[in-house]
C-alpha cells in the first residue's frame, strides 16, 4: 500500500473517533497514534465529559500510546488528527517528539499548524515533526459542518460584537409567576438585544425598576411576581441583555437613546415612575440633564422600596456573567 493509502487508511479511523465524540455530543474530533504500521492508540474530543480542558482528542490519543509504549517519548509515530491542532495539542506533539503529524481539516480559528500559527516550522525549538495537511479534508469538515448546524440554526442570533448570557445558567428561569421578556428591535440598540423581567408583554406598566452597577433586574423578582404593573429592566451591559465586547460602548447618550426607544413600546400609566437605587443618583442625574438638553422631559424616580428588593447573593450576581468577558458594561461604569 503505498503512503497516500496509507494516510487515508489511518485517517479513516481518526474519522471514526470523531464521529464518537458527535454522538457523544462533543466536538467531532477524532485522533489515532500509528507506529511502524500498527494502531497504538485512539483518541476522540471529551472535554465535556471529562469536564477537561486538555481533553482534546490529539491529548487523549498521546497519553494512551504513552501508555501503551510505557514512554512519555513517541520516538518514530505518527498522530492522525482529523482536525488542524490546536497550540496546546501541538506543544504537547513537540514534547513528544512525535515524527509526523498528520491532519484533515484546516481551523482558521486555532489551527498551529499553519492557519493562525505554525508552532512546527519555529527554528527555535529543538525538535521538528513533520506536518501533512489535508488528508480526507472535505470529509473531516463535513463532519464539523454537520455538528454545529443545527446549533446555529438560532431564531434569535446574537450580534458579531456581544456576548449573551445563556439563559441555562439562571437559577429563576422555571419561576412560574415572573418571565423573560426581550426586544431586539429598538432603532438605538442596534440590534442587541435588551431584556426586562415581567408577568405579560403589553400589561400596563406603572414602575420600571432600574438595578444598580453590581446587580441587574432579578433583584426585583419579588416585586414582579406580586405586581404585574412593575417591569424590572436590564440595562444593555447587564443582566440578560446583550453584552457589547466593547466597554466604550456605553455612553451615556447610548443608553439614554436605547431608554427612549424601549419607553415607546411599553403600554405604561399616566403616573409611570422609576425605582432608581441609591448608587444610581449620579447617573440618573446625568442622565436627566442630558435629557432636558434634548428638549424631553424629566421621567419621575425614587429610590425603591425596601420591600421590593429580594434578599440578594454573590450567586445571584454572577449568573449572567459566565465569564470575564460580559463584565464589560459594570468595569466601565465607574469612570
Amino acid at each position: 500500500m503505498n503512503e497516500a493509502l496509507s494516510d487515508e487508511h489511518w485517517m479513516g479511523l481518526a474519522l471514526a473517533q470523531a464521529r464518537e465524540a458527535a454522538v457523544a455530543g462533543e466536538v467531532p474530533v477524532g485522533a489515532v497514534v500509528v507506529k511502524d504500521g500498527r494502531l497504538i492508540a485512539s483518541g476522540r474530543n471529551a472535554p465535556i465529559a471529562g469536564q477537561d480542558p486538555t481533553a482534546h482528542a490529539e491529548v487523549v490519543a498521546l497519553r494512551e500510546a504513552a501508555r501503551v509504549l510505557g514512554n512519555y517519548r513517541l520516538d518514530g509515530c505518527t498522530l492522525y488528527v482529523t482536525l488542524e491542532p490546536c497550540a496546546m495539542c501541538s506543544g504537547a506533539m513537540l514534547h513528544a517528539r512525535l515524527a509526523r503529524v498528520v491532519f484533515g481539516a484546516s481551523d482558521a480559528r486555532t489551527g498551529a499548524a499553519g492557519s493562525v500559527l505554525n508552532l512546527y516550522a519555529q527554528p527555535q525549538l529543538n525538535h521538528h515533526t513533520q506536518v501533512t495537511r489535508g488528508v480526507c479534508a472535505e470529509a473531516s469538515a463535513q463532519l464539523l459542518k454537520d455538528f454545529f448546524k443545527p446549533r446555529r440554526s438560532n431564531p434569535d442570533p446574537l450580534r458579531e460584537d456581544a456576548l449573551r448570557t445563556d439563559l441555562a445558567t439562571v437559577p429563576w428561569i422555571d419561576w412560574p409567576e415572573a418571565c423573560s421578556q426581550f426586544w431586539r428591535d429598538l432603532p438605538s440598540a442596534s440590534g442587541w438585544r435588551v431584556h426586562a423581567l415581567g408577568q405579560a408583554r403589553g400589561a400596563a406598566v406603572h414602575t420600571i425598576a432600574l438595578h444598580g452597577p453590581d446587580t441587574w433586574s432579578a433583584i426585583y423578582r419579588d416585586a414582579v411576581a406580586q405586581d404585574a404593573g412593575v417591569l424590572a429592566l436590564d440595562l444593555l451591559g447587564f443582566g440578560l441583555s446583550d453584552k457589547p465586547k466593547k466597554a466604550t460602548q456605553h455612553r451615556l447618550a447610548w443608553h439614554a437613546a436605547v431608554l427612549a426607544d424601549w419607553l415607546q413600546t411599553l403600554n405604561t400609566t399616566d403616573t409611570l415612575r422609576w425605582w432608581v437605587p441609591p448608587e444610581m443618583a449620579l447617573w440618573w442625574a446625568q442622565l436627566e440633564a442630558l435629557r432636558q438638553e434634548q428638549g424631553h422631559p424629566t421621567w419621575q424616580s425614587e429610590a425603591p422600596p425596601s420591600s421590593a428588593l429580594a434578599a440578594w447573593s454573590r450567586a445571584w450576581a454572577d449568573a449572567p456573567y459566565p465569564d470575564k468577558g460580559h463584565r464589560q458594561a459594570s468595569s466601565h461604569w465607574p469612570r
